[in-house]
C-alpha cells in the first residue's frame, strides 16, 4: 500500500469507544524518524503557545523509552524550537517511571534529562520528577499524585476529579501497553487514582504510573511508535481489533480532546488501505449520516 509520509487520516471513535465520540481520533505517517521528530516538535510548540495565551501555563506528561529521545534533543538543541517553547510557563511531568533512581540508565527522567533538561539553563524548566528510588512503589505513586493534585487543583486545572493536562506523550509496547499499563495488571481497573504502583509479574516489579481517567482527561495525547519492530503491534491496535480492547492502549479514549497517532512509515507497514479508511470518519460526520 501507498502511504504519503505525512498522510493524516481523522477518525471518531471505535463502537465500543465510549465518551470518546465527542473527542477525534488522527493518524499521521511519516517518512522517517527525523520526519516524525519534527513533526511532533510543532506540534508541542504550537499546542504550548496555544495553551499559555489560554491558561497562562503549559502542562505535559513524558513518555519514556528510545522513540521520543530524538524528539527532546530537537526541542532543547535545534535553534527554532528551542526560542519557541514558552519553558519558563512549561510544567513538565512523567507518565510514568521504572523503580530506579534518576541517574540509571533506565530511567525515563534521566533519559529526557540528558537528552532535553540538561541541554537548557539551569532553573529554566519546571520538572515534576517520579521518585522511582523511593524502596516503596506505593509511597512513590503517592507521592507523585500528591505532587499533580498540589498543582493541577489549585490552578484551576482539573476536570471531572482529575487534572486536564494540555498533551500526554505516549509510547507503545510490543504487548500493546502504554505508560505502565501493561496487559493484565492490576491497574487497568483503576477508575479514581490519578496514580498507582503496578505491580507488572513478568517484569517482577512494580512501575509507576498514571492512570487510564488522567489520560482520557487530556486535551491532547500523541502516541508514538517507530521502526518495523512495531509495525505487527501497530496493525494489531489500528486494524481488525481496533473495535476491542484487546490490549491496554485501546483504553486510551479520551473525554474531550484529540488522540494523534504518530508514526513513521516502517511502523505503518502493515497497515492495509481498509484498515485506514476505518479511521476517517469525523465525529461531525458521523452526526450528519445518522
Amino acid at each position: 500500500m501507498a502511504i504519503s509520509p505525512t498522510a493524516q487520516i481523522k477518525s471518531g471513535a471505535s463502537p465500543d469507544a465510549g465518551p470518546e465520540v465527542g473527542s477525534s481520533i488522527r493518524v499521521e505517517i511519516f517518512a522517517d524518524a527525523v520526519a516524525q521528530d519534527m513533526a511532533i516538535a510543532h506540534l508541542f510548540v504550537r499546542l504550548a503557545q496555544e495553551a499559555v495565551v489560554r491558561r497562562g501555563r503549559f502542562t505535559v506528561a513524558l513518555s519514556g523509552g528510545s522513540t521520543p529521545k530524538g524528539l527532546y534533543a530537537l526541542l532543547a538543541t535545534d535553534r527554532h524550537f528551542r526560542a519557541s517553547v514558552p519553558w519558563s510557563k512549561t510544567e513538565f511531568f512523567f507518565g510514568d517511571e521504572r523503580p530506579v533512581p534518576p541517574d540509571h540508565a533506565e530511567s525515563n527522567y534521566g533519559m529526557v534529562k540528558a537528552a532535553m533538561f540538561a541541554q537548557l539553563p539551569a532553573g529554566l524548566v519546571h520538572v515534576h520528577r517520579i521518585s522511582g528510588e523511593r524502596p516503596d512503589p506505593g509511597e512513590a505513586a503517592a507521592r507523585y499524585e500528591a505532587d499533580l493534585r498540589d498543582f493541577f487543583g489549585p490552578h484551576g486545572l482539573m476536570e471531572a476529579g482529575f487534572p486536564r493536562f494540555d498533551l500526554i506523550l505516549l509510547g507503545l509496547g510490543l504487548d500493546g501497553h502504554t505508560a505502565s499499563l501493561f496487559p493484565d495488571s492490576p491497574a487497568l481497573r483503576e477508575s479514581e487514582r490519578w496514580v498507582v504502583a503496578n505491580r507488572v509479574d513478568r517484569l517482577n516489579c512494580s512501575r509507576i504510573t498514571l492512570t487510564f481517567p488522567v489520560l482520557n482527561n487530556a486535551r491532547e495525547v500523541v502516541l508514538l511508535a517507530g521502526g518495523t519492530a512495531k509495525a505487527a503491534i501497530v496493525a494489531a491496535v489500528l486494524g481488525q481489533d481496533a473495535a476491542a480492547s484487546i490490549y491496554p492502549v485501546q483504553r486510551v479514549k479520551l473525554t474531550n480532546g484529540t488522540k494523534r497517532w504518530m508514526l513513521d512509515r516502517a511502523a505503518a507497514a502493515q497497515l492495509g488501505a481498509g484498515e485506514i479508511a476505518a479511521h476517517t470518519t469525523t465525529p461531525e460526520a458521523a452526526e450528519n449520516t445518522g
